[in-house]
Protein backbone atom coordinates (compact mmCIF):
# COMPACT_ATOMS: atom_id res chain seq x y z
CA UNK A 1 0.00 0.00 0.00
CA UNK A 2 1.18 3.52 -0.63
CA UNK A 3 0.20 4.72 2.83
CA UNK A 4 3.41 3.15 4.16
CA UNK A 5 6.90 3.41 2.77
CA UNK A 6 8.52 1.30 5.49
CA UNK A 7 6.85 -1.17 7.84
CA UNK A 8 8.22 -1.18 11.37
CA UNK A 9 7.76 -3.81 14.06
CA UNK A 10 4.19 -4.41 15.19
CA UNK A 11 2.93 -2.59 18.25
CA UNK A 12 3.54 -4.27 21.61
CA UNK A 13 1.03 -2.29 23.61
CA UNK A 14 2.00 1.34 23.11
CA UNK A 15 -0.09 3.94 21.30
CA UNK A 16 0.28 3.10 17.61
CA UNK A 17 2.02 6.04 15.91
CA UNK A 18 2.43 6.78 12.20
CA UNK A 19 5.50 8.91 11.51
CA UNK A 20 5.67 11.04 8.39
CA UNK A 21 8.64 9.91 6.33
CA UNK A 22 10.11 13.39 6.63
CA UNK A 23 11.38 12.61 10.16
CA UNK A 24 14.65 10.77 10.63
CA UNK A 25 14.35 7.38 12.36
CA UNK A 26 17.59 5.68 13.39
CA UNK A 27 18.21 2.47 11.50
CA UNK A 28 15.00 2.78 9.48
CA UNK A 29 14.91 3.97 5.87
CA UNK A 30 13.84 7.62 5.65
CA UNK A 31 13.27 8.85 2.11
CA UNK A 32 11.64 12.30 2.56
CA UNK A 33 9.30 11.07 -0.16
CA UNK A 34 12.09 11.35 -2.72
CA UNK A 35 14.01 9.02 -5.01
CA UNK A 36 17.13 11.03 -4.14
CA UNK A 37 17.06 9.49 -0.66
CA UNK A 38 15.63 6.08 -1.58
CA UNK A 39 18.39 4.26 0.34
CA UNK A 40 18.89 6.79 3.14
CA UNK A 41 19.10 5.24 6.64
CA UNK A 42 19.71 7.86 9.38
CA UNK A 43 21.89 7.23 12.38
CA UNK A 44 19.72 9.34 14.73
CA UNK A 45 16.01 9.80 15.38
CA UNK A 46 14.26 13.17 15.22
CA UNK A 47 13.68 14.81 18.59
CA UNK A 48 9.89 14.95 18.22
CA UNK A 49 9.76 11.20 17.57
CA UNK A 50 11.98 10.51 20.58
CA UNK A 51 9.69 12.55 22.83
CA UNK A 52 6.63 10.63 21.68
CA UNK A 53 8.38 7.28 22.15
CA UNK A 54 9.34 8.30 25.69
CA UNK A 55 5.67 9.04 26.39
CA UNK A 56 4.49 5.59 25.28
CA UNK A 57 3.81 6.15 21.58
CA UNK A 58 5.11 3.31 19.44
CA UNK A 59 5.95 3.94 15.77
CA UNK A 60 4.27 1.30 13.60
CA UNK A 61 5.17 2.69 10.19
CA UNK A 62 6.70 5.52 8.19
CA UNK A 63 3.93 7.33 6.34
CA UNK A 64 4.11 8.27 2.67
CA UNK A 65 3.89 11.95 1.71
CA UNK A 66 4.06 14.40 -1.14
CA UNK A 67 7.63 14.46 -2.42
CA UNK A 68 9.86 16.53 -0.12
CA UNK A 69 6.62 17.70 1.60
CA UNK A 70 6.02 20.32 -1.12
CA UNK A 71 2.51 19.58 -2.26
CA UNK A 72 -1.09 19.11 -1.21
CA UNK A 73 -2.14 15.87 -2.95
CA UNK A 74 0.33 13.16 -1.79
CA UNK A 75 0.38 11.79 -5.33
CA UNK A 76 3.95 10.61 -5.08
CA UNK A 77 5.64 9.56 -8.37
CA UNK A 78 8.20 7.41 -6.54
CA UNK A 79 6.17 5.65 -3.84
CA UNK A 80 2.61 5.84 -5.15
CA UNK A 81 -0.47 7.93 -4.52
CA UNK A 82 -1.69 7.83 -0.93
CA UNK A 83 -5.26 6.46 -1.00
CA UNK A 84 -8.10 8.21 0.80
CA UNK A 85 -9.76 5.51 2.93
CA UNK A 86 -13.00 7.48 3.04
CA UNK A 87 -13.33 7.85 -0.72
CA UNK A 88 -11.47 5.78 -3.31
CA UNK A 89 -10.46 7.98 -6.21
CA UNK A 90 -10.10 11.08 -4.04
CA UNK A 91 -6.82 12.52 -2.77
CA UNK A 92 -5.80 12.07 0.85
CA UNK A 93 -4.42 15.61 0.89
CA UNK A 94 -0.86 16.59 1.57
CA UNK A 95 1.79 16.75 2.31
CA UNK A 96 1.12 14.61 5.41
CA UNK A 97 -1.31 12.45 3.43
CA UNK A 98 -0.05 9.10 4.65
CA UNK A 99 -0.52 10.18 8.27
CA UNK A 100 -4.15 11.19 7.73
CA UNK A 101 -4.88 8.07 5.68
CA UNK A 102 -3.36 5.81 8.34
CA UNK A 103 -5.64 7.36 10.97
CA UNK A 104 -8.73 7.13 8.78
CA UNK A 105 -7.96 3.50 7.92
CA UNK A 106 -7.39 2.51 11.55
CA UNK A 107 -3.74 1.64 10.94
CA UNK A 108 -2.57 4.03 13.67
CA UNK A 109 -4.05 5.84 16.65
CA UNK A 110 -1.87 8.93 16.34
CA UNK A 111 0.36 10.48 13.70
CA UNK A 112 3.18 12.98 13.55
CA UNK A 113 3.19 15.36 10.59
CA UNK A 114 4.62 18.63 9.42
CA UNK A 115 2.83 21.75 8.21
CA UNK A 116 4.40 24.50 6.10
CA UNK A 117 1.32 25.80 4.29
CA UNK A 118 -1.39 23.44 5.49
CA UNK A 119 0.30 20.04 5.32
CA UNK A 120 -1.23 18.73 8.57
CA UNK A 121 -4.60 20.46 8.28
CA UNK A 122 -5.38 19.80 4.59
CA UNK A 123 -4.99 16.00 4.76
CA UNK A 124 -6.85 15.97 8.06
CA UNK A 125 -9.71 17.74 6.28
CA UNK A 126 -9.62 15.38 3.29
CA UNK A 127 -9.66 12.25 5.44
CA UNK A 128 -12.06 13.35 8.17
CA UNK A 129 -9.57 13.41 11.05
CA UNK A 130 -8.09 16.12 13.28
CA UNK A 131 -4.83 17.98 12.70
CA UNK A 132 -3.13 20.67 14.77
CA UNK A 133 -0.43 23.12 13.72
CA UNK A 134 1.08 24.51 16.94
CA UNK A 135 2.62 27.92 17.41
CA UNK A 136 5.81 28.26 15.37
CA UNK A 137 8.80 26.79 17.21
CA UNK A 138 6.77 25.17 20.00
CA UNK A 139 7.55 21.60 18.88
CA UNK A 140 11.19 20.80 17.99
CA UNK A 141 11.84 20.24 14.30
CA UNK A 142 15.40 18.94 14.52
CA UNK A 143 15.90 15.74 12.55
CA UNK A 144 13.25 16.65 10.00
CA UNK A 145 13.96 17.58 6.37
CA UNK A 146 13.20 21.32 6.00
CA UNK A 147 10.79 22.72 3.43
CA UNK A 148 10.74 26.45 4.20
CA UNK A 149 12.24 26.75 7.69
CA UNK A 150 10.55 29.96 8.86
CA UNK A 151 7.16 28.53 7.81
CA UNK A 152 7.75 24.91 9.00
CA UNK A 153 5.82 23.47 11.96
CA UNK A 154 5.65 19.99 13.50
CA UNK A 155 2.15 18.97 14.50
CA UNK A 156 0.06 16.11 15.92
CA UNK A 157 -2.77 14.33 14.11
CA UNK A 158 -5.42 12.09 15.66
CA UNK A 159 -9.02 11.02 15.29
CA UNK A 160 -10.24 13.59 17.82
CA UNK A 161 -9.08 16.83 19.44
CA UNK A 162 -8.27 15.09 22.70
CA UNK A 163 -5.81 12.86 20.85
CA UNK A 164 -3.97 15.91 19.54
CA UNK A 165 -3.91 17.43 23.04
CA UNK A 166 -2.35 14.28 24.49
CA UNK A 167 0.30 14.25 21.78
CA UNK A 168 1.11 17.92 22.32
CA UNK A 169 1.58 17.21 26.02
CA UNK A 170 4.17 14.58 25.12
CA UNK A 171 5.87 16.84 22.58
CA UNK A 172 5.90 19.94 24.81
CA UNK A 173 6.38 19.06 28.50
CA UNK A 174 5.21 22.50 29.67
CA UNK A 175 1.91 22.28 27.77
CA UNK A 176 -1.19 22.03 29.95
CA UNK A 177 -4.76 21.69 28.61
CA UNK A 178 -7.34 24.26 29.68
CA UNK A 179 -11.11 24.51 29.58
CA UNK A 180 -12.87 27.46 27.99
CA UNK A 181 -16.45 28.54 27.48
CA UNK A 182 -16.87 29.82 23.94
CA UNK A 183 -19.51 32.21 25.20
CA UNK A 184 -16.83 33.97 27.23
CA UNK A 185 -14.56 34.49 24.21
CA UNK A 186 -14.71 36.91 21.32
CA UNK A 187 -14.88 34.58 18.32
CA UNK A 188 -14.86 35.79 14.72
CA UNK A 189 -15.75 33.83 11.61
CA UNK A 190 -14.39 34.52 8.12
CA UNK A 191 -14.06 33.27 4.55
CA UNK A 192 -17.09 30.97 4.57
CA UNK A 193 -18.44 32.72 1.45
CA UNK A 194 -15.37 31.48 -0.45
CA UNK A 195 -16.21 27.81 0.21
CA UNK A 196 -18.41 25.42 -1.77
CA UNK A 197 -22.09 25.57 -0.69
CA UNK A 198 -22.28 22.53 1.61
CA UNK A 199 -18.84 23.14 3.12
CA UNK A 200 -19.98 26.68 3.87
CA UNK A 201 -23.22 25.44 5.41
CA UNK A 202 -21.46 22.96 7.70
CA UNK A 203 -18.89 25.48 8.92
CA UNK A 204 -21.50 28.18 9.47
CA UNK A 205 -23.66 25.72 11.40
CA UNK A 206 -20.80 25.09 13.82
CA UNK A 207 -19.93 28.81 13.95
CA UNK A 208 -23.50 29.96 14.46
CA UNK A 209 -23.65 33.09 16.61
CA UNK A 210 -20.06 34.14 15.95
CA UNK A 211 -19.43 37.58 14.49
CA UNK A 212 -18.32 37.80 10.85
CA UNK A 213 -14.97 39.63 10.59
CA UNK A 214 -12.80 40.84 7.74
CA UNK A 215 -9.47 39.01 7.54
CA UNK A 216 -6.75 40.13 5.11
CA UNK A 217 -4.88 37.79 2.80
CA UNK A 218 -1.06 37.44 2.87
CA UNK A 219 -0.58 38.86 -0.61
CA UNK A 220 2.97 39.13 -1.92
CA UNK A 221 4.55 36.78 0.62
CA UNK A 222 5.10 33.69 -1.53
CA UNK A 223 8.52 34.63 -3.03
CA UNK A 224 10.02 34.46 0.47
CA UNK A 225 8.57 30.96 0.83
CA UNK A 226 10.03 29.95 -2.54
CA UNK A 227 13.51 31.27 -1.72
CA UNK A 228 13.66 29.27 1.50
CA UNK A 229 12.81 26.09 -0.40
CA UNK A 230 15.52 26.77 -2.97
CA UNK A 231 18.02 27.16 -0.12
CA UNK A 232 16.87 23.91 1.49
CA UNK A 233 17.59 22.05 -1.76
CA UNK A 234 20.97 23.66 -2.41
CA UNK A 235 23.45 21.00 -3.47
CA UNK A 236 20.67 18.57 -4.38
CA UNK A 237 18.67 20.47 -6.99
CA UNK A 238 19.36 21.02 -9.86
CA UNK A 239 22.33 18.62 -9.66
CA UNK A 240 19.98 15.65 -9.27
CA UNK A 241 16.97 17.09 -11.05
CA UNK A 242 16.38 13.88 -12.98
CA UNK A 243 15.51 12.11 -9.72
CA UNK A 244 12.82 14.65 -8.80
CA UNK A 245 9.21 14.15 -9.81
CA UNK A 246 7.83 16.55 -12.39
CA UNK A 247 5.59 18.35 -9.89
CA UNK A 248 8.28 19.35 -7.42
CA UNK A 249 10.91 19.91 -10.11
CA UNK A 250 8.58 22.34 -11.88
CA UNK A 251 8.00 24.31 -8.68
CA UNK A 252 11.72 24.43 -7.94
CA UNK A 253 12.46 25.62 -11.48
CA UNK A 254 10.00 28.46 -10.94
CA UNK A 255 11.33 29.25 -7.47
CA UNK A 256 14.89 29.58 -8.77
CA UNK A 257 13.72 32.44 -11.02
CA UNK A 258 12.58 34.58 -8.08
CA UNK A 259 14.77 37.68 -7.76
CA UNK A 260 16.40 39.15 -4.67
CA UNK A 261 14.19 42.21 -5.03
CA UNK A 262 11.06 40.06 -5.06
CA UNK A 263 12.24 38.23 -1.95
CA UNK A 264 12.96 41.49 -0.12
CA UNK A 265 9.50 42.78 -1.01
CA UNK A 266 7.95 39.51 0.17
CA UNK A 267 9.75 39.67 3.52
CA UNK A 268 8.47 43.21 4.02
CA UNK A 269 4.96 42.11 3.06
CA UNK A 270 5.15 39.32 5.62
CA UNK A 271 6.05 41.79 8.37
CA UNK A 272 3.09 43.99 7.45
CA UNK A 273 0.76 40.99 7.34
CA UNK A 274 1.82 39.87 10.80
CA UNK A 275 1.10 43.36 12.09
CA UNK A 276 -2.37 43.33 10.54
CA UNK A 277 -3.21 39.94 12.01
CA UNK A 278 -1.91 41.01 15.43
CA UNK A 279 -4.25 44.02 15.22
CA UNK A 280 -7.15 41.72 14.33
CA UNK A 281 -6.46 39.56 17.39
CA UNK A 282 -6.68 42.62 19.60
CA UNK A 283 -10.39 42.65 18.67
CA UNK A 284 -11.07 38.89 18.85
CA UNK A 285 -9.76 35.91 20.82
CA UNK A 286 -10.28 33.19 18.21
CA UNK A 287 -10.98 32.99 14.51
CA UNK A 288 -13.04 30.28 12.80
CA UNK A 289 -12.81 29.55 9.05
CA UNK A 290 -13.23 26.58 6.73
CA UNK A 291 -10.05 24.50 6.63
CA UNK A 292 -10.34 24.25 2.87
CA UNK A 293 -13.01 25.45 0.47
CA UNK A 294 -14.00 22.03 -0.84
CA UNK A 295 -14.09 18.37 0.07
CA UNK A 296 -11.29 16.06 -1.07
CA UNK A 297 -10.84 16.49 -4.85
CA UNK A 298 -10.40 13.63 -7.27
CA UNK A 299 -6.97 12.16 -7.92
CA UNK A 300 -5.32 13.02 -11.22
CA UNK A 301 -6.07 16.76 -11.22
CA UNK A 302 -2.65 17.48 -9.80
CA UNK A 303 -1.06 19.70 -7.19
CA UNK A 304 -0.23 22.54 -9.58
CA UNK A 305 -3.89 22.93 -10.52
CA UNK A 306 -5.26 22.53 -6.98
CA UNK A 307 -2.75 24.11 -4.63
CA UNK A 308 -3.67 27.79 -4.86
CA UNK A 309 -7.25 27.17 -3.75
CA UNK A 310 -6.47 24.41 -1.25
CA UNK A 311 -3.93 26.46 0.72
CA UNK A 312 -6.06 29.62 0.63
CA UNK A 313 -7.29 29.28 4.23
CA UNK A 314 -4.27 27.47 5.72
CA UNK A 315 -1.12 29.26 4.49
CA UNK A 316 -1.86 32.55 6.31
CA UNK A 317 -1.29 30.92 9.70
CA UNK A 318 2.14 29.64 8.66
CA UNK A 319 2.97 33.18 7.57
CA UNK A 320 2.24 34.45 11.10
CA UNK A 321 3.15 31.29 13.05
CA UNK A 322 -0.21 31.10 14.83
CA UNK A 323 -1.75 27.88 16.20
CA UNK A 324 -4.43 26.41 13.93
CA UNK A 325 -6.62 23.34 14.40
CA UNK A 326 -8.68 21.50 11.77
CA UNK A 327 -11.52 19.13 12.65
CA UNK A 328 -14.39 17.53 10.73
CA UNK A 329 -17.78 19.25 11.02
CA UNK A 330 -20.25 17.15 9.03
CA UNK A 331 -20.83 15.75 5.58
CA UNK A 332 -20.71 18.13 2.63
CA UNK A 333 -20.50 17.71 -1.17
CA UNK A 334 -20.57 14.06 -2.32
CA UNK A 335 -21.12 12.94 1.27
CA UNK A 336 -17.50 13.73 2.16
CA UNK A 337 -16.45 15.57 5.31
CA UNK A 338 -16.22 19.32 5.61
CA UNK A 339 -13.63 20.68 8.03
CA UNK A 340 -13.61 23.74 10.27
CA UNK A 341 -10.42 25.55 11.27
CA UNK A 342 -9.83 27.31 14.60
CA UNK A 343 -7.00 29.86 14.87
CA UNK A 344 -5.65 31.71 17.91
CA UNK A 345 -2.90 34.08 18.91
CA UNK A 346 0.65 32.70 18.85
CA UNK A 347 1.28 31.01 22.18
CA UNK A 348 -2.38 30.30 22.91
CA UNK A 349 -2.34 26.70 21.73
CA UNK A 350 -4.24 25.42 24.76
CA UNK A 351 -7.10 27.85 24.13
CA UNK A 352 -7.36 26.79 20.47
CA UNK A 353 -7.49 23.12 21.41
CA UNK A 354 -10.05 23.74 24.16
CA UNK A 355 -12.23 25.63 21.69
CA UNK A 356 -11.79 22.76 19.28
CA UNK A 357 -13.14 20.35 21.89
CA UNK A 358 -16.22 22.53 22.26
CA UNK A 359 -16.75 22.78 18.50
CA UNK A 360 -16.18 19.05 18.15
CA UNK A 361 -19.13 18.49 20.49
CA UNK A 362 -21.22 21.02 18.58
CA UNK A 363 -20.40 19.27 15.29
CA UNK A 364 -21.44 15.90 16.67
Amino acid sequence: MSIWITELAGSSGGIALAVKDLFDTAGVRTTYGSAVFADHVPAETAEAVLRLEAAGYEPVGKANLHEFAWGITSENPHYGTVPNPLAPGRIAGGSSGGCAAALAAGLADAALGTDTGGSVRIPAACCGVVGFKPTFGLVPISGCWPLAPSFDHVGPMARDVEGCERMLGALVPEFAPVDVALGDLRVGVAWTERADPLVRARVEAVAGGFETVEVPRPDGVYPAFQREIVSAHAGVFPEQREKYGLNVATKLDRARLVTDAEVAAAIAARVRYRERIAALFEEIDLLVTPTQPMVAPATGIGDLALRERMIEFTLPWNVVGAPALSLPCGDAEDGLPASVQVIGRPGEDAVVLAAGRALQTAAG
